[in-house]
């Protein structure tokens, strides 16, 4: 007997209702996999860090395309739809999923990027904190979990350290 063959699917969920859509899907019956980050969060003078999925609105869901069922996806509470292209849902590859979860620590959150595999003058973008979503330059790495970057402000280059893990490398 063999092996039943299941395939990733990328579901497009309600604004900000995937860890809710994760759950109905989940006491469905199917595996779902939602990746998250640690993101920095300031409110009220106050800074934390949370869990944010790595892909807003969207999770991942493994099914055997033979079993009937699939459309039960698309009506589990905080799910929009399957992402399809016309009426086929489109496949995730298992080694794009793969991939992902090899870039998990030990809490389950990605690493959005290795501070050791960038070297100085990689552009990479800031996702928290103040300077929120301003791209700079990595110059090197910093004390502990740190790095430091070079944000163009103002017309001038100035350096700043920041979290490893607010940033993310620009493609």
């Amino acid at each position: 007997m063999t092996a039943p063959i299941r395939q990733w699917y990328a579901v497009y969920t309600q604004t900000r209702m995937e860890k809710w859509a994760r759950s109905n899907l989940w006491e469905r019956g199917f595996e779902v996999y939602l990746p998250q980050y640690q993101k920095q969060r300031r409110h009220a003078r106050k800074t934390d860090w949370v869990s944010t999925p790595l892909f807003p609105r969207y999770l991942f869901v493994a099914i055997d395309p033979a079993v009937p069922g699939r459309r039960s996806i698309n009506s589990a509470p905080g799910v929009v739809s399957l992402v399809s292209f016309g009426e086929r849902p489109s496949t995730v590859s298992d080694d794009v999923i793969q991939a992902i979860r090899m870039r998990e620590d030990d809490a389950g959150h990605v690493k959005l990027v290795d501070p050791n595999a960038l070297t100085p003058g990689d552009q990479v973008r800031l996702h928290s904190g103040a300077m929120a979503d301003h791209i700079g330059l990595f110059e090197r790495r910093g004390d502990a979990d740190r790095v430091v970057i070079l944000l163009n402000l103002l017309g001038r280059e100035v350096r700043v350290k920041v979290p490893a893990n607010s940033i993310a490398r620009v493609l």
